[in-house]
């Protein structure tokens, strides 16, 4: 088994990178593999909201010659995925804002592509707005169908300097006890599947509140 982990921070090696490696520890202790995918420093434009992605059905976003389509089918094949952001004025850094809306885009419509993986999140900060960021990642779990495994507290860890989140506590055993209860889900899942087979999908329905 294998997770994938998106590092959103525009800083290759810092403490969002450092994060994700606490995760990756606790799976590669469990025997689960573990990639991160730095998206941060790229350019990756927001969604145009064109529904190509819808017509063509080829799991791929139209807009070329960027990392969204190369990440989506190494996502696509992965058992979990770990989403990791900076705080940005109490939210998503805006690069990982827009690889999310459009991954999680092209793979809901191309059949829930992401659908039953167990997806987690979390989130390095300097001080303030770490739970509404760890909240706003979490909406893309939500969306997709995806399991998601818990800790024993929010899954925000705090820092300043590069890999000074290695210095909050409290932080690493939450992020060790992600990576363990991630790898546990995953397992439990691996296994119930010969037992309980995965129920269908329901077509998506579509409301709006115009009057």
């Amino acid at each position: 088994m294998k997770v994938i982990a998106i590092n959103g921070s525009p800083n290759s090696k810092g403490n969002t990178y450092h994060s994700l490696e606490q995760v990756g520890e606790a799976l590669l202790t469990e025997g689960i593999e573990f990639e991160i995918i730095h998206i941060g420093n790229k350019i990756i434009r927001g969604c145009l909201a064109c529904g190509g992605c819808a017509n063509n059905l080829n799991e791929r976003c139209v807009i070329p010659n960027d990392e969204v389509n190369d990440s989506i089918q190494k996502i696509k094949e992965a058992d979990g995925i770990l989403l990791g952001s900076p705080v940005h004025f109490s939210g998503i850094a805006g690069t990982m804002k827009s690889f999310l809306d459009r991954v999680f885009y092209v793979t809901s419509v191309n059949g829930g592509l992401l659908r039953h993986k167990v997806g987690a999140t979390l989130v390095a900060v300097r001080r303030s707005g770490g739970v509404a960021t760890f909240d706003a990642l979490n909406h893309y779990i939500n969306y997709a169908e995806m399991i998601m495994p818990t800790s024993n507290y929010w899954n925000v860890i705090h820092g300043t300097a590069p890999a000074e989140v290695k210095d909050d506590h409290e932080g690493q055993q939450i992020l060790r006890v992600l990576g363990k209860n991630m790898a546990w889900l995953m397992k439990t899942l691996a296994a119930g599947k010969a037992q309980v087979p995965p129920l269908p999908q329901e077509e998506k329905v579509f409301t709006n509140f115009i009057r």
